[in-house]
């Protein structure tokens, strides 16, 4: 490899995890335009906390409703998405225009006013695996696909996550 394929590759890999740092800021803001811009047309989330979110494209209004509702009653709220494991794959015969990250992830999540001393109401981790594709806006998502794998929530005002 050339200098230059290595310049580019490690460009590529800053773009992809910025793109997963953006994915979580989203979700955290509630800000939902900018969220549905995180993936092409058609792309697909399965959020550990909506109900029947395979079912729809992330694009799709119906989708992002769910999820915005789902997280709703917690305003104060962090997803973290740790230990990032990124390859990049032919797709559509293109070498390289395709990233698949698998990330660990935390989610802690507040119905409090968000007081420093409030007490999380929920927490979950589990894993995420995404599909990234190169587009002419720059890298977007294809797939974001989470897996919960624990949950603990307090007794007092449990939520349904």
């Amino acid at each position: 490899m050339t200098q230059r394929v290595d310049l580019a590759t490690v460009m590529d890999r800053l773009a992809v995890d910025s793109l997963l740092t953006e994915y979580a800021r989203a979700l955290d803001a509630g800000d939902w335009a900018a969220f549905r811009r995180l993936f092409v047309p058609g792309g697909h989330v399965d959020h550990p906390c909506a109900e029947d979110p395979a079912e729809h494209p992330a694009t799709d209004t119906d989708a992002v409703e769910r999820l915005a509702a789902a997280l709703a009653p917690h305003p104060t709220r962090q997803h973290f998405l740790v230990n990032r494991l990124l390859s990049f794959d032919l797709l559509e015969h293109d070498e390289g225009d395709a990233a698949r990250v698998n990330a660990d992830y935390l989610a802690v999540l507040y119905r409090a006013d968000g007081s420093v001393d409030a007490a999380p109401d929920v927490e979950h981790g589990g894993r995420y695996a995404f599909l990234a594709v190169r587009t002419r806006e720059g890298w977007r998502l294809r797939e974001a696909l989470g897996e919960r794998m624990w949950r603990r929530a307090r007794t007092t005002g449990d939520s349904t996550m």
